[in-house]
């Protein structure tokens, strides 16, 4: 019997229209477009930045945000949101996602125990799917605590120079239909 980490074959890249990408581990320097394979390689240098060469074209690259497993890259001057997942966190968002129109409130807890170093929205405020609601300091790294749902905050509980237990309800919010 061994024990330790699963191995992982797969990543997927979930794009913010919901759009599945599928990429075998060990990551190649080949894309598969229809039934083609073409090789890109990613490249540095000082003149040109982080790029992609692809059929001889320098294509750039940047990585403007990251956070988690949340991207917001620039690829050739047009930008790209998506998460990476793995097979069984992909799993879990389908669950997710059929679960969501279910719920009329959703409880925003304290994913660790920590202290309440901002309160990013108010009672009455709309909140989108993804926007930080407050940050939490834990082991003297901010964590953002973002809202898993659109809809308008009803309660909100977290108070900033507060200290918060794992699963303390943070704010409450009324979800969106």
């Amino acid at each position: 019997m061994t024990t330790g980490k699963p191995k992982i074959n797969k990543l997927y890249a979930i794009s913010s229209q919901n759009s599945k990408y599928v990429f075998s581990l060990p990551l190649k320097n080949v894309i598969k477009i229809g039934k083609r394979k073409y090789e890109i390689k990613l490249k540095h240098d000082e003149k040109f930045g982080t790029y992609i060469l692809w059929k001889n074209r320098k294509y750039p690259v940047e990585v403007v945000r990251s956070r988690q497993n949340k991207y917001e890259i620039l690829f050739n001057d047009i930008s790209y949101t998506f998460t990476i997942e793995t097979p069984f966190g992909y799993k879990r968002l389908k669950v997710l996602s059929k679960q969501k129109g279910k719920k009329e409130k959703e409880f925003i807890k304290a994913p660790m125990p920590g202290k309440i170093v901002d309160v990013l929205v108010r009672e009455g405020s709309q909140v989108l799917t993804g926007e930080p609601v407050a940050v939490l300091e834990a082991m003297k790294m901010q964590n953002e605590i973002q809202s898993p749902v659109s809809g308008t905050v009803i309660k909100v509980s977290a108070r900033p120079n507060t200290n918060v237990v794992k699963d303390d309800i943070l704010v409450e919010i009324k979800v969106e239909a």
